[in-house]
């Protein structure tokens, strides 16, 4: 299985996208990933994407065009641990969704039950 994104901002076509197999989630976490998108692309600039890797494991990347002299790989990179520590809960129930729904792992294996 490859990367699957869920949704991404571009700084520099100032367009915000939303995977839309990922419609059944929340309206509320829909907003939420927008803001988050978004508000990162005005701050740090560049494309920034929400997904999830090969493993299942929810990743946040940032990338630049090569010209951009304006963008700050370190700033960039300082801002997406000051996300991902904000909205762990709201990236932990995304990931939850992920694995259930996507990935069809069994719900007990992932909520951790022992019985």
């Amino acid at each position: 299985m490859e990367k699957v994104v869920i949704c991404g901002a571009n700084a520099y076509e100032q367009k915000y996208y939303f995977n839309k197999d990922f419609d059944k989630i929340p309206e509320s976490m829909q907003e939420e990933l927008h803001i988050i998108c978004v508000l990162f692309t005005e701050e740090a600039g560049g494309i920034f994407t929400i997904g999830f890797d090969e493993e299942g494991e929810l990743c946040m990347e940032t990338m630049s065009e090569e010209e951009d002299i304006t963008y700050d790989d370190i700033a960039a990179g300082m801002l997406i641990k000051k996300i991902r520590d904000n909205r762990q809960e709201m990236f932990e129930a995304l990931s939850l969704y992920y694995r259930a729904i996507v990935l069809k792992e069994p719900l007990d294996s992932l909520l951790g039950d022992d019985d």
